[in-house]
């Protein structure tokens, strides 16, 4: 390509304040001659998860360590495989103040509220160490606290306030954005943007479903759309939650189908874990590619 690298993404500003710069990026386009993403034979997706100002270290409310990185390996990815990389899908953490997993949904026995990371389980609500501030909520609580054990889900984690709706926190990192809309404007690819996380009474980490519902919703229409392509990239943050979620989501759906799930690919060398999971996210993944036959590399070993 004739635009370089260094004109879309500003690694110095990777994971900082600095606002994205598109319309300077998309005057670039014009110089271009790759064909659209509608022309390509091999169709090729890259599903980003929760690439989110919240989840950047230096900036973020729930950084995780070695993201800034993570979103330099992966634009400079998506920038060598511009001609072939048909459509971008970007999963978004989309919360409010009173959920169940944010602090002022409960309190303790002197009415003071958990501290961020605190874990609560279905005795503590039952023996008094916690409870909801909203009367109205304690029957669902208790529910979803007694189904998270039944189903043998995550425990409850009161996590920093994050991603909240219309904050910047919610908000796709700068560079990530610039390196989306240049892709989205050569190739004339909408980007197709997933927002999760939004009912109060539970946790959704993955993109598909949430931990548990009383709805059991299932994102049929990701589903789908991934059944479209040929290979799926999958990428984001933070990796022992969120994109391992999601993963096991896609496969566990698609389990039936090695000819879909062998089309999925982890870049490795794009995701990070929160700290303290490092070991059980490799486990995690390893079975995942026993047990599915995905993919586990770097991005720079993948040329489209």
């Amino acid at each position: 390509m004739k635009t370089r690298y260094e004109q879309i993404v500003d690694v110095r500003h990777i994971a900082s304040e600095k606002r994205d710069h598109i319309p300077s990026i998309l005057s670039l386009v014009g110089q271009e001659q790759i064909l659209p993403a509608s022309t390509d034979k091999k169709r090729t997706l890259l599903l980003a998860i929760d690439i989110q100002n919240d989840f950047m270290e230096s900036i973020g409310s729930l950084p995780v360590a070695g993201s800034r990185a993570d979103v330099h390996r992966l634009t400079q990815w998506m920038y060598n495989n511009m001609a072939s990389l048909t459509q971008v899908m970007c999963s978004l953490d989309c919360h409010s103040l009173l959920q169940i997993f944010h602090a002022d949904w409960w309190v303790d026995k002197k009415g003071n509220q958990p501290k961020p990371f605190t874990v609560i389980r279905y005795r503590d609500l039952v023996d008094g160490t916690w409870t909801v501030s909203n009367a109205d909520t304690l029957e669902r609580s208790l529910a979803y606290l007694k189904n998270l054990e039944t189903e043998g889900k995550k425990e409850l984690c009161i996590w920093p306030y994050h991603c909240l709706e219309g904050s910047y926190g919610g908000q796709l990192e700068s560079q990530f954005a610039n390196m989306l809309y240049f892709h989205s404007a050569l190739r004339q690819s909408k980007p197709l943007l997933v927002y999760k996380g939004q009912d109060p009474y539970t946790e959704m980490y993955g993109i598909i479903k949430a931990e548990y519902d009383n709805n059991k919703f299932v994102n049929h229409a990701v589903l789908e759309a991934i059944r479209a392509y040929d290979a799926i990239y999958i990428a984001g943050q933070a990796s022992s939650h969120c994109v391992l979620a999601s993963a096991m989501q896609i496969l566990e759906y698609f389990a039936k189908d090695k000819a879909i799930t062998s089309r999925i690919t982890l870049l490795i060398d794009c995701m990070s874990p929160i700290a303290g999971f490092e070991e059980s996210t490799r486990q995690a993944f390893e079975s995942l590619h026993e047990k599915y036959g995905i993919q586990i590399k770097k991005s720079t070993d993948i040329i489209l």
